[in-house]
């Protein structure tokens, strides 16, 4: 039973669940409009934006890079799925396609880049994210495409006995992603790679080859998030993907995924977004001054950062013993 109990506090999701009851139950006994219908709706729909931002940055993280473009694939996506269907009149599932494209293109860019030159990440990414962005204004010169036919809000503004199904998608994303880490082959060479890459190096894993396929990943699923939003706004700006910087690395890494790599956990990820999100709707229903967010969000990731230093040593240690 002792044993029983000690894994359950020694798992990394563990902490996670406990500062998410603390946090709901904070919020409920200080706001009467937290638990309502409606709100959680809301909450859940941001919630599953969220999530797919936050493995977009996870998935590079756990072998050992970043993407600091996550944002800027997003919004030149958005403006795809925006262009083929109001000005190509393209239907909505090719253009789909045609976004996820654009994404695993930039996310190729950046990896070809990284790992094959051997160029850091930051310094790459950096670079790419003004490129994307450069091309995503120059396009548009700054304007939205707002004529997305109602059928493609479908799942990201329709419910089902008052649950939304963006929210239904991510849960069914996830397990999916779940068991991708659990069971397959090349899970294990990611997380290899990110844990020590000399040794992986020893065991027959193309390092290179697999940084690649984690910021094609990464790109295809900050694609992913950017049809999402279009599908939950019902219109394609290109101002899309400019705040997802913080996001993805403050859901990534409140999620325990490791910046060191080698460490990533789908369910806390999901735990990770709905802190996150939890934590800025508490801002503005505690009518918090809007101005202080980005305080508040700054603060979290330095807090987010804290953790995962702790949790390193804490992992180091036990070990060690």
């Amino acid at each position: 039973m002792k044993d029983r109990i000690r894994l359950i506090y020694t798992n990394g999701n563990f902490g996670l669940v406990v500062a998410t009851l603390i946090l709901l139950g904070v919020l409920s006994v200080f706001s009467d409009s937290f638990l309502t219908p409606f709100n959680l709706y809301t909450t859940a729909r941001t919630l599953s934006l969220y999530a797919f931002i936050g493995l977009s940055q996870a998935i590079v993280l756990v072998v050992g890079d970043m993407n600091l473009s996550v944002g800027a694939i997003g919004g030149l996506s958005t403006i795809t799925v925006g262009y083929f269907i109001e000005i190509q009149g393209y239907p909505g599932w090719l253009a789909v396609i045609l976004a996820l494209i654009v994404g695993m293109i930039c996310g190729a860019l950046n990896g070809v880049v990284t790992a094959k030159f051997g160029i850091n990440a930051f310094i790459v990414t950096l670079a790419t994210s003004f490129i994307f962005t450069g091309i995503n204004f120059g396009f548009t010169q700054g304007f939205s495409f707002v004529n997305i036919p109602k059928s493609f809000t479908l799942i990201g503004k329709g419910k089902v006995i008052g649950i939304p199904f963006i929210f239904i998608f991510t849960l069914f994303a996830f397990v999916v992603l779940f068991m991708f880490f659990k069971y397959s082959l090349v899970s294990r060479r990611i997380l290899a790679v990110g844990e020590n890459q000399e040794a992986a190096k020893f065991s027959g894993i193309n390092i290179s080859n697999i940084k690649m396929l984690a910021h094609i990943l990464s790109g295809f699923i900050a694609s992913l998030a950017a049809i999402l939003f279009v599908s939950r706004m019902g219109s394609a700006s290109p101002v899309m993907g400019q705040d997802w910087l913080i996001i993805s690395f403050a859901v990534a890494i409140i999620g325990g995924t490791a910046l060191s790599g080698g460490g990533i956990s789908a369910l806390g990820v999901l735990i990770g977004a709905i802190i996150m999100v939890m934590i800025k709707n508490g801002l503005i229903l505690l009518e918090t001054n809007i101005y202080w967010e980005q305080s508040f969000l700054g603060l979290l990731i330095l807090i987010a950062v804290g953790i995962d230093r702790v949790r390193n040593i804490y992992n180091q240690k036990r070990l060690l013993a």
